[in-house]
């Protein structure tokens, strides 16, 4: 499996931004797809995961920090899963990682490049 991330930029306060994670390779593997941040001299954390990308109920989970002003969503026909930033704060400034987990627990973690995000004004 192949992520391929984009969509990172400078935004104002309060702007938005949409990232994308196009997968590619072995999709049918794929369980659940997300994105990950890490900000400077901070570990990595969860901000949203969606079950399936190919089909099923594709439920979400976020973190509490981002619930209410990020969305994530999917496009099957594309293997594509979106981020849609609005609202942002400048503690949203991090790169963003998407990632992919597959159906087989032995299967290692996928993980795109990041793509840097900035929130300032």
């Amino acid at each position: 499996v192949q992520l391929q991330a984009s969509g990172g930029g400078l935004v104002q306060p309060g702007g938005s931004l949409r990232l994308s994670c196009a997968a590619s390779g072995n999709i049918f593997k794929i369980n659940t797809m997300g994105w990950y941040r890490q900000a400077p001299g901070k570990q990595r954390e969860l901000v949203a995961v969606i079950t399936a990308l190919i089909s099923g109920s594709g439920r979400t989970n976020y973190a509490d920090s981002v619930k209410g002003r990020f969305t994530i969503s999917r496009d099957s026909s594309k293997n594509t899963v979106y981020l849609q930033m609005s609202s942002l704060k400048p503690e949203d400034t991090a790169v963003y990682y998407c990632h992919a987990g597959s159906v087989w627990p032995d299967d290692p973690d996928y993980w795109g490049q990041g793509t840097l995000v900035t929130v300032s004004s």
